[in-house]
């Protein structure tokens, strides 16, 4: 495609505290090797700033979301995330995006691959990056997608029309269950550090979490003040490197911002306290039930992502892990409390004992979405 001009029909939506770019499957190259420099032109990258694309310079805003209708008897629409690196020539499949999701069943609809009903409209999404399907339930009065509402999530000013999202059966992205070491607690040696415990769990998305005191932090630092501190932006990079050489997704840890910049995701959590949001809002320790701030791409998620609350909540229930640890005694697993940079996100697990490590049914939360956008983009190759 060198030297050639694509005119490309694209939908930019908000969802959830992520923007991205939203594409029909049957629009892009049957090739799928050619969507990766297609993706890249398109965004802008590698650029920092992505000046010659559609991306907004931050992880959370250089997503692609590649819909189209489903031949699965158990879905209306296969989804397909992509997070294209701002800085990096890379585009990775590896994982899923929660909040990019949110916007997956609105979209479906305005295209015409889902029916909207007159009321709630549930699509059932085929995410293909996890092997897992995600049922959304969109409100539709008058069977037009409600973009328009009183609901208000963290990290999104205003509020719009709430979108409740069920993963079904997360457990095992990696087709290795829950705890895909088998344990509840890991211990990986950090070089020039020391022994770190973790805990490595996979639900809708793989996650490693670590209490925030075992690297020197509290669980309260706020995105800026954090990727301003490259040493500690190294440490969390190595620990999760080294997780995912655990994970057998690569061999050299200091290659997991290149070979698996996605995955798995890097979590430290602390007990619920005092903090003040990146916004200057005081949150008490009385209204959350943890303390816990990912990081996205190398760098500190400015909220919190969608499948790491649900990875969270699944991670609560397990007896021993370092989630199990820091949360709150009187927490309740169907509402379960996540303090983060942007303010409270709230989420919940339904789950069946089975021995020691829990049956996980299904996780769920609430997003919001909005449709910002519909045109033609032009790339050239």
């Amino acid at each position: 495609m060198n030297n050639k001009t694509c005119r490309l029909p694209v939908t930019i939506m908000r969802g959830g505290t992520s923007k991205g770019v939203y594409l029909l499957e049957t629009d892009l190259p049957q090739d799928h090797d050619a969507w990766e420099p297609l993706l890249l032109r398109l965004m802008g990258s590698p650029d920092k700033k992505q000046i010659d694309g559609l991306g907004g310079s931050q992880s959370v805003t250089s997503k692609v979301a590649i819909v189209k209708r489903s031949e699965r008897d158990d879905a209306d629409v296969d989804y397909t995330f992509a997070q294209v690196s701002v800085d990096k020539p890379l585009v990775s499949y590896k994982g899923n995006c929660g909040n990019i999701s949110s916007g997956v069943g609105p979209f479906a609809i305005e295209k015409g691959l889902v029916e909207a009903k007159d009321g709630m409209t549930p699509v059932r999404i085929f995410n293909t990056n996890t092997g897992k399907v995600i049922i959304a339930d969109v409100q539709t009065p008058g069977g037009e997608v409600a973009y328009s509402g009183d609901f208000y999530i963290a990290g999104v000013p205003g509020t719009a029309s709430p979108v409740k999202l069920k993963f079904v059966e997360p457990a095992g992205t990696l087709g290795n269950g829950l705890l895909p070491t088998g344990n509840a607690v890991d211990t990986l040696d950090v070089p020039g550090f020391g022994p770190v415990q973790v805990s490595i769990v996979d639900a809708a998305n793989p996650l490693v979490f670590v209490k925030a005191a075992d690297l020197g932090l509290t669980g309260r630092e706020l995105p800026d003040e954090l990727n301003a501190n490259q040493e500690k932006l190294d440490l969390l990079e190595a620990v999760r490197g080294l997780a995912a050489v655990k994970l057998g997704l690569i061999e050299d840890y200091t290659r997991s911002a290149w070979d698996t910049p996605g995955i798995p995701k890097m979590t430290f959590v602390s007990e619920a306290g005092d903090y003040v949001t990146a916004d200057g809002k005081e949150i008490k320790k009385e209204e959350i039930d943890l303390l816990s701030r990912m990081m996205s791409m190398q760098k500190a998620h400015p909220s919190y992502a969608m499948t790491g609350a649900m990875c969270t909540a699944a991670a609560a229930v397990v007896p021993g892990s370092i989630v199990n640890q820091v949360l709150s005694k009187d927490a309740d697993t169907q509402f379960i409390r996540i303090g983060h940079p942007g303010g409270i996100l709230e989420c919940g697990v339904d789950y069946r004992e089975d021995g020691s490590v829990p049956a996980i049914d299904d996780t769920f939360g609430f997003r919001t979405a909005n449709l910002l956008m519909e045109g033609t983009a032009t790339v050239r190759m």
